[in-house]
């Protein structure tokens, strides 16, 4: 380097990469103290700005705690500008990082791996059928056993992180499913630097569509709306799956539905229909398929909590149609949603008769969200109690709810509320 030449940005951080406050800082994502120890070092604020292609007055912002960088692009813009290493900013690495020769997977690797994906395809078949309260013991086992080994495993490459990744996030739904959200909040969280460090960033995007699932759940709104749009963040740096970014733009619909933003939350509905008719082959082993019948499930419920029933009866009408009888939970869920509607409307019959159909769900399905969504639409339809058909609906209800207790003892919590719960399937 010629020393009567001001030293490059890049040359610092090189310089840097060994000392721990440097491994701190980014370990914490503090580009205001990164910037500030870089002009500590000789860079100007001007050349600083200039590499990281800010303004100055933003690098200014940045540098006094004014302002925090949050977005995942910004992050990558500057491991890219300052040759920072992506896993010391937990990123995926870098297209312009070395990386070692791809050597041939072991057989015994690669068998473990289809090993992985058979066994996912059997969780979820089973999911979805039979809900998830009794298989999330199965699915940590193997985790425990078949896949945990493997990660401490030299021998292993990153494909083993993604299986682990697909299956604890498989892990957290099942939980979910059994009424065990801060569990299944412990999962996700676990799931997601999990698929960071495999490298595949349609899963880690998948992953922060879940988190925005279960905030929804938990009334959590505005971070529901904040995973929504950090998964398609994320999502925007791998390949491009419509499916995948149609699901992220529904979870971000029904977040700005949530927080009484119609216009925007009609306008991503929108967003997510266009890109799932341009869905036709982009399948993912990982990812479980998102499809119109999911759509317009979760479409009814945005368009539910925005009031506008007639839309909203529209899409559910949609989601019990495109729904087969192969997908015992989600068919229930989207009947759930649609009686609800009708109660909305004061349309009491056809409300009643949607419910006659929910009874006939199988009393062993092993789903405590639907347990919990069949008694939120009983207390809604106890406010018509005086109308006799209602009345007498409440009835078989009750004798139905007595068996599906007795029958589920096992699984399930002591209630809790919700705020209301699409048909997307574990996995």
């Amino acid at each position: 380097m010629d020393l009567d030449q001001p030293p490059s940005p890049r040359d610092v951080v090189a310089g840097l990469l060994g000392d721990e406050r440097m491994l701190a800082i980014l370990r914490a994502r503090d580009i205001g103290a990164l910037f500030k120890l870089l002009n500590g070092r000789g860079v100007s604020t001007r050349r600083l700005a200039a590499a990281a292609e800010i303004t100055q007055g933003r690098l200014y912002d940045y540098m006094n705690g004014r302002t925090r960088v949050e977005k995942l692009s910004m992050f990558e813009q500057l491991a890219d500008a300052f040759h920072i290493p992506g896993s010391l900013f937990g990123l995926a690495i870098r297209p312009w990082e070395p990386t070692a020769p791809v050597q041939p997977a072991p057989l015994a690797a690669v068998l473990a791996e289809s090993d992985d994906l058979a066994a996912m395809d059997a969780f979820r078949e089973a999911d979805r059928q039979a809900g998830g309260g009794r298989l999330y013991g199965a699915v940590v086992q193997h985790l425990r056993v078949s896949v945990a080994p493997r990660l401490m495993d030299g021998t292993t490459g990153p494909s083993v992180f993604g299986a682990a990744a697909a299956l604890t996030e498989m892990a957290g739904w099942m939980a979910h499913d059994s009424g065990q959200d801060v569990l299944a909040a412990a999962h996700f969280a676990k799931a997601l630097p999990l698929a960071r460090i495999s490298g595949d960033q349609p899963f880690a995007a998948h992953v922060a569509a879940s988190n925005s699932h279960l905030s929804l759940q938990s009334g959590d709104t505005k971070q529901a709306a904040h995973w929504a749009l950090t998964g398609i963040e994320i999502a925007r740096g791998g390949p491009h799956l419509p499916s995948l970014a149609a699901r992220l733009h529904t979870m971000h619909a029904r977040a700005l539905a949530a927080l009484g933003q119609p216009t925007s939350a009609r306008y991503a509905l929108g967003q997510a229909r266009t890109l799932l008719d341009l869905a036709t082959d982009d399948a993912h082993p990982w990812l479980s398929p998102f499809d119109h019948a999911a759509l317009a499930s979760e479409s009814a419920l945005a368009l539910k909590d925005l009031g506008r029933y007639s839309d909203a009866l529209e899409h559910a009408q949609e989601a019990v149609r495109l729904r087969g009888h192969g997908r015992a939970r989600s068919l229930a869920l989207s009947r759930i949603t649609l009686a609800a509607v009708h109660v909305q409307r004061k349309e009491l019959d056809a409300a009643v008769g949607v419910g006659a159909e929910l009874l006939a769900t199988s009393p062993t399905l092993g789903s405590v969200r639907v347990v919990q969504q069949l008694d939120d639409l009983r207390d809604q339809l106890a406010e018509h109690a005086d109308y006799r058909p209602v009345r007498e609906y409440l009835a078989r209800f009750a004798e139905a709810r007595r068996t599906r207790a007795l029958l589920l003892a096992d699984i399930m919590p002591p209630r809790r509320g919700g705020n209301g719960s699409g048909d997307t399937d574990a996995g």
